[in-house]
């Protein structure tokens, strides 16, 4: 069974997600925010090897730690997952320099997004579905096996994700929402960038932004 563990970090409250097929003992860390030797004591007490960072885009609050997560795991050159649209804006730290946050970026993506199908962790597989708006190469990632969606911040519990920072794009955002969540099943578990967790049929139903 796929096993998830939520770690929320930083000043923003980012939900790192350590994702892991434990009968490989492979793992992946998705969005480390922040506090990424935390993260990698959380992978190791756990047994787990970390192979890869995946980010959902490249705002500094979901790759802040990665530098960390890096050296805690005495690999440099540990493979980063990024749409290519998004790099620009990794290069220039992310929007945290503007707010005090001038941060190492970690090993520069190495995997671009635009150019991969599916990710893996062990055995389970992993759709990337593009998903512009929040930036403009937020990506998500959909487990059919696990009935999970790594959302970042394209939609949350009764919210969606801020359009007004550079490169937001509104249209799109409700776009993305409607054609790469709401068309998956209902049961679908979502696991956001911020906050608690939902499901595709509550937000279809629910969220009071983007209807189905």
């Amino acid at each position: 069974m796929l096993e998830i563990l939520t770690l929320p970090v930083g000043p923003l409250s980012t939900n790192a997600y350590l994702l892991a097929d434990p009968a490989a003992g492979e793992a992946v860390v998705v969005d480390p925010g922040w506090d990424g030797e935390a993260i990698a004591a959380a992978a190791r007490e756990c047994g787990w090897s970390v192979r890869q960072v995946w980010l959902t885009h490249a705002h500094f609050d979901h790759f802040g730690g990665a530098a960390g997560l890096a050296e805690a795991l005495e690999n440099p050159d540990l493979p980063v997952a990024l749409h290519a649209a998004d790099l620009p804006l990794w290069e220039q730290g992310g929007l945290g320099r503007g707010l005090g946050y001038d941060l190492p970026p970690g090993p520069r993506p190495s995997i671009d997004l635009a150019q991969t199908a599916s990710l893996f962790v062990g055995t389970y597989t992993f759709q990337v579905r593009h998903a512009p708006g929040h930036t403009p190469g937020l990506c998500i990632f959909y487990c059919a096996q696990a009935q999970v969606l790594l959302s970042g911040d394209l939609i949350f519990r009764e919210g969606v994700g801020r359009t007004d920072l550079p490169g937001g794009d509104w249209d799109a955002l409700v776009e993305s929402i409607q054609t790469r969540v709401y068309t998956l099943p209902e049961a679908t578990r979502i696991l956001p960038g911020h906050g608690e967790a939902t499901s595709v049929g509550e937000e279809k139903s629910g969220n009071p932004f983007v209807q189905d």
